[in-house]
């Protein structure tokens, strides 16, 4: 069992939480939440042992492994993938090492009655005990496995590092956190660039071979396929359900109503309370009661209650333009790079009002796609966009191209049209720009805020088709929520290229999914496909990860 005890962090003179405590025992699958800035990933690195609290302690038992993995981070350029895999067991390899270096040792030294005779001998006796003890493991087709699960590809155990993307290395280094067989596994946003089979392929692992796992995620449906527990942390304390996020969302209103109940309930007695004192200070008869009832109050502990849930904010976009019947027809459409094809002849229609989301393993080709909607040249065969189609775009590099110079209010002011202009304040918070960050000129923004106002910046523009590439990657649950309602109001034509099945749902009503140089188009919604879909992958899992 893992411990946290007395855990208290202060700085800057605010508390961030006080005197918390909860234990961790083996198979616990826990889904730390709470709003943005509340402390959750601060309490993930106490509990990984990179941060120390201001008072407090985490214990745990000798040798315990916690393996953590933060929402950023680095990996050795000069490695390739294998070799940087391979250092979830650098431990291992590294005693194997010293054993044949002493052993070496033992073999060409002639001083047997030596101190330092006896201590190589006993040194390399421990160490042998300690390796021979370890279960005899396969190590490359343990990285294979872990790797192909992960989406990686053969033909990449042997690129170096450098190559890949920031998510990709994210990947890489939850490889080297799952070999390592911990007895606690801390995971921040895991799933922000993962497509829809990793993430399957990962919740099958935490839930039958990892041992006990901590998660803040954005993604609803991840979160409550894999746990089983949820700790709300929540204006400097925390409240443990034994349940997931679903059921733990309709606890906490009942927690919030019973609290509101409880607070009005006091109101009403202090009200009166006071009323007897102001009433009554004068009199000589009532001195004893009023001073009774004036340090009554003063003792009194005040029920508080837990921060407003804002998901019922609804952020509506303006009316569409009408566009033609077809926004969008590809015919024999292909993309090539080099000897690479990334798909080949492609032909497809979108109709007026069809909601459609872009899936399938990263690299087949979703936001290459996108890129050739958007005009970019360098394509084989024909891709036609219908009458007075105005497109609405989303990616990760929108938030480049922000006007670094105004303030988050101007961004925003300067694009809402209509009716909306009077609640700019109200989405400004509930996209966490509230209160003075609004004033902030956009250039002191971290990437993070950047995108989420490039969000808003681009859901306050009249267009008839949307596209969006991985619009929550950066979002919490609650802003994720009003994103989506947004969406589903809207009334023009959307594609959507996104990993997170939750979000998904109820958003589309037809699958393309990217594969194999081709594109297969599935009627129905997301829930549908991905019945559908679910053994399929498996077997697929199955054999990519045989030996060839």
């Amino acid at each position: 069992m893992i411990a946290a005890e007395g855990l208290t962090v202060e700085f800057g003179g605010t508390t961030l939480f006080k005197n918390i405590s909860f234990a961790i025992n083996e198979k616990d699958r826990i889904a730390l939440m709470g709003k943005n800035g509340a402390g959750k990933s601060t309490l993930l690195k106490i509990l990984a042992g990179e941060r120390i609290p201001t008072s407090g302690r985490v214990s745990a038992p000798k040798g315990a492994v916690i393996a953590y993995l933060p929402q950023h981070l680095l990996t050795v350029d000069s490695r390739t993938v294998f070799e940087e895999a391979s250092q979830a067991f650098a431990s291992v390899f590294g005693m194997k090492s010293r054993i044949e270096e002493l052993n070496h040792q033992l073999s060409t030294r002639t001083d047997y009655e030596s101190e330092e005779y006896y201590g190589i001998i006993e040194e390399v006796s421990v160490l042998s005990e300690k390796f021979y003890s370890i279960a005899d493991i396969n190590y490359d087709a343990e990285i294979e496995k872990i790797l192909i699960g992960l989406g990686f590809t053969r033909a990449d155990f042997t690129r170096p590092t450098g190559e890949f993307s920031g998510g990709w290395r994210m990947r890489i280094e939850l490889a080297k956190i799952l070999l390592q067989d911990p007895d606690l596994i801390l995971l921040d946003e895991p799933t922000n660039h993962m497509d829809i089979e990793s993430v399957q392929w990962l919740e099958d692992f935490l839930i039958n071979s990892a041992k006990a796992v901590i998660v803040i995620s954005h993604d609803r449906a991840f979160v409550d396929n894999i746990t089983t527990r949820t700790i709300e942390v929540t204006m400097g304390r925390i409240y443990d359900y034994k349940v997931n996020y679903t059921a733990y969302q309709q606890l906490r209103i009942e927690r919030r109503q019973q609290q509101q109940k409880k607070f009005d309930e006091q109101q009403k007695m202090i009200a009166e309370t006071q009323e007897f004192i102001d009433r009554f200070k004068g009199t000589y008869s009532k001195t004893l009661q009023v001073q009774s009832r004036v340090k009554m109050l003063e003792k009194l502990e005040l029920v508080e209650i837990d921060e407003e849930d804002t998901s019922a904010l609804r952020l509506k976009f303006p009316p569409s333009p009408r566009s033609g019947s077809y926004p969008l027809i590809l015919g024999g459409l292909s993309k090539s790079y080099g000897d690479h094809t990334v798909f080949s002849d492609v032909s497809l229609s979108i109709e007026r009002g069809e909601r459609v989301a872009f899936v399938g393993k990263n690299g087949e080709g979703k936001s290459t796609m996108v890129r050739a909607i958007m005009g970019e040249k360098g394509y084989e065969g024909t891709l036609t966009l219908g009458h007075n189609i105005m497109i609405g775009y989303f990616a990760q590099n929108q938030a480049s191209l922000l006007d670094e110079e105004i303030t988050v209010f101007q961004t925003v002011d300067d694009a809402a049209k209509g009716d909306i202009r009077a609640k700019i304040r109200d989405i400004l918070g509930a996209f966490m720009f509230g209160g003075d960050i609004s004033s902030n000129k956009v250039k002191v923004l971290s990437g993070g805020e950047r995108t989420r106002l490039a969000m808003i910046k681009l859901l306050l523009e009249p267009v008839n088709l949307l596209i969006l590439d991985e619009p929550t990657n950066h979002l919490d649950l609650k802003t994720k929520d009003i994103l989506k309602s947004a969406l589903q109001d809207y009334d023009g034509t959307m594609i959507l290229v996104s990993h997170d099945r939750d979000f998904l749902d109820g958003l589309v009503n037809k699958v393309f999914e990217f594969g194999n140089k081709r594109v297969k188009e599935h009627l129905g919604d997301i829930h549908s496909f991905l019945q559908k879909k679910k053994l399929e992958n498996l077997r697929e899992l199955e054999r990519s990860v045989k030996p060839d």
